[in-house]
């Protein structure tokens, strides 16, 4: 299984996340912020919508996030 495939079945559209770093983006989403995953892309970047309104890829292994479970 390639990392693009496993990126896919780990972080399905509506899967809840959290930032805890992110990487050299120039406009980073502060850590602590939660979102929604809409979509993983064929390169493996993680596009998300996050509850401050903002909208930004997240890349596994530059950026940090982990998986949520809300009740």
């Amino acid at each position: 299984m390639n990392m693009v495939t496993l990126y896919k079945e780990l972080y399905p559209k509506g899967t809840r996340i959290e930032v805890i770093a992110m990487g050299d983006d120039p406009r980073p989403i502060e850590p602590g912020t939660k979102g929604t995953v809409e979509v993983v892309d064929d390169m493996g970047t993680v596009h998300c919508t996050f509850d401050n309104g903002r909208r930004l890829g997240l890349i596994p292994n530059v950026d940090v996030f982990q998986k949520i479970w809300e009740s």
